[in-house]
């Protein structure tokens, strides 16, 4: 596999890379200027050069990974047997400085359970944005292809699913989603709050609704054996400050704007990995 065809399988599947690239070389070296490799955290394409240079571009490459590193860097490696070496000598007399990529390979989660007004208009407005936008509903009249053919036309990979029961939806979604509640129904959105509360890999939890609603909501959540921190895990009402309309579209973008920190937040921690 090319490393440009590793780019698109990790981009097809999801999965975080970086692109290493040959930037510059000054005197001998094992490889040319633009020569490239591709590093996800088990396996590596192509080549930029082997021996002591490339297993220190992999280890470098796979520290960004684990930090969720998304700026690019430079690394500059000296071929000489004074040079200080790990991975054994590379006397070739040259220098060689890479240039290691994160890839924008991975897109978030994002998880509307609900698709009335305001989920509709909450879809709308995210479907512009390069995420994996789940649109989940226990009516099936809402999810039929007319009424979300619109959404397709976005950046965002869309999945559609028709859920009887909802909670049983959100325990498949991937470590690290994002959820937002806002069901029609206020015993699926107590059902959902408390299976999204037992799932620790999950990201932000937003409920739509009043204090009211919500002060019901942590007397069953509480009767259910969750504790005050896992009730703080649930942000509710959702929306930023200071937009108070209440129409389905100022409230979807109070909240898509809400979703908007979320999503930049989250783009500077390591990706969460799934619990048991």
């Amino acid at each position: 596999m090319t490393w440009l065809d590793a780019v698109q399988a990790l981009t097809e599947r999801g999965e975080a890379g970086v692109l290493v690239t040959v930037a510059a070389v000054r005197g001998h070296a094992p490889r040319e200027a633009g020569a490239k490799m591709v590093v996800s955290r088990t396996a590596t394409w192509s080549s930029v050069g082997g021996g002591n240079l490339e297993a220190t571009a992999v280890e470098r490459a796979r520290a960004l990974l684990a930090c969720g590193a998304n700026a690019p860097e430079l690394l500059t490696l000296r071929l000489t047997d004074r040079a200080a070496n790990e991975y054994g000598r590379q006397c070739c007399g040259g220098e060689v400085t890479l240039l290691l990529e994160p890839l924008r390979t991975v897109r978030p989660h994002l998880a509307l359970f609900g698709v009335g007004h305001v989920g509709f208009e909450l879809a709308h407005l995210l479907a512009r944005l390069e995420v994996n936008l789940h649109l989940i509903d226990s009516r099936a009249a809402l999810l039929a292809p007319e009424r979300l053919a619109e959404l397709g036309t976005g950046a965002a990979r869309l999945h559609v699913q028709h859920a009887p029961i909802p909670e049983l939806a959100l325990a498949e979604l991937p470590a690290g989603s994002h959820i937002v509640i806002l069901t029609h129904d206020h015993a699926e959105d107590a059902a959902l709050c408390d299976a999204a509360l037992r799932r620790s890999d999950l990201g932000f939890i937003g409920l739509i609704g009043s204090r009211v609603k919500w002060a019901r909501f942590r007397e069953q959540l509480r009767a259910l054996g969750h504790s005050e921190a896992d009730l703080a895990r649930i942000t509710t009402p959702i929306g930023i400050p200071g937009l108070r309309g209440k129409s389905p579209a100022i409230i979807a973008l109070s909240v898509a704007a809400q979703l908007g920190q979320v999503l930049e937040s989250a783009a500077f921690s390591p990706a969460p990995q799934r619990t048991p």
